[in-house]
């Protein structure tokens, strides 16, 4: 497995659009080999809906609030603050503040393809219907909200 080292610069990255919020891929694990990490920006009641993927994922936020919805609760996520959500658990998240920012840290391959072609697709719109094939074809399941 050959890696080398690279330096990410602003300009060399299209944002993709996905449920209501700006998603820029930072490193892909086809450059890394393993890991994948994406800057996720949005206004106030932007995010995905309950879902898993066989991937572990990691929020760190930089500006605002994120609600976190991991299993059957919620945490609230302030600057400076990280949460840590393993392969296989239901988990979803809100922008709390008017905007919000956070890095996300995904343990193997998997999101980058899958933003891209919701990005392509669905054009940034939250409609689930034309998600689910997609959301397959990436090993991405949608899991029922909280409390059902």
């Amino acid at each position: 497995m050959e890696r080398a080292p690279f330096v990410v610069k602003p300009a060399e990255h299209q944002p993709l659009r996905v449920v209501g919020e700006t998603i820029t891929v930072l490193a892909d694990a086809k450059d890394t080999k393993t890991v994948e990490v994406f800057l996720q920006q949005g206004p106030e009641g932007a995010g995905p809906p309950p879902h898993t993927h066989p991937w572990d994922e990691s929020y760190y936020v930089l500006e605002g609030q994120v609600d976190v919805m991991l299993g059957e609760k919620t945490v609230t996520l302030s600057v400076g603050e990280l949460v840590f959500i393993p392969a296989g658990t239901p988990h979803g998240f809100r922008m709390r503040s008017a905007t919000a920012k956070f890095l996300s840290f995904n343990s193997a391959a998997g999101a980058s393809a899958f933003f891209t072609d919701l990005d392509r697709e669905v054009k940034g719109e939250n409609d689930i219907p034309k998600m689910l094939p997609i959301a397959q074809r990436h090993e991405v399941k949608l899991a029922p909200p909280p409390g059902r």
